[in-house]
């Protein structure tokens, strides 16, 4: 056992933990996939064997005990086939819960990390200070506001174009 290792966050293990439980899954899945061909290669043969059996000469499919038991085989063959797909399915969907509990995880560790953040920015503002540059600012605003329709009213005066057509027409009317 190392003392000096570091423990791995909650982030870490889970990502560990899921990257273990989708080995095994995987590993699982395909000897599963193996059982399942070795089932259908018996289900063929044993289907050979019936329909040999079956048109061999003095054998009745009726009350032959030998072809009932070969077809009872075939019928537990095909169960275990369903039950082997059920149990793949099933292992595949522990699978994606071990990912979904990893992004979990994940998750709360950042939500985790915004929230302590957040905190932080809390205790450096101070609200009063904040409260009174947000005080200054709306009054600068409403200042420069003021002078901004003082310029507008100006300007509007000096480019006045009633004033210069009077002025226009009056020189008219003196020349004339």
């Amino acid at each position: 056992m190392n003392l000096f290792k570091k423990k791995p966050t909650a982030r870490e293990a889970a990502k560990t933990a899921s990257k273990e439980t989708k080995k095994e899954v995987r590993t699982n899945q395909r000897q599963m996939d193996r059982d399942i061909r070795d089932l259908d290669r018996q289900e063929k043969l044993l289907l050979q064997e019936i329909k040999q059996r079956a048109k061999s000469p003095g054998v009745n499919p009726a009350t032959d005990k030998g072809l009932k038991s070969q077809a009872k085989q075939l019928v537990t063959i095909r169960k275990q086939k369903e039950k082997l797909y059920e149990t793949k399915a099933q292992l595949n969907s522990v699978g994606m819960q071990a990912s979904a509990m990893a992004t979990q995880a994940s998750a709360i560790t950042a939500v985790g990390a915004v929230t302590e953040a957040l905190g932080n920015a809390n205790k450096v503002m101070d609200a009063k200070q904040m409260n009174k540059t947000l005080m200054e600012f709306q009054r600068e605003n409403e200042m420069a506001n003021m002078k901004e329709e003082m310029m507008n009213d100006a300007l509007a005066d000096a480019f006045d174009e009633s004033d210069v057509e009077e002025e226009a027409n009056e020189v008219t009317n003196q020349v004339l």
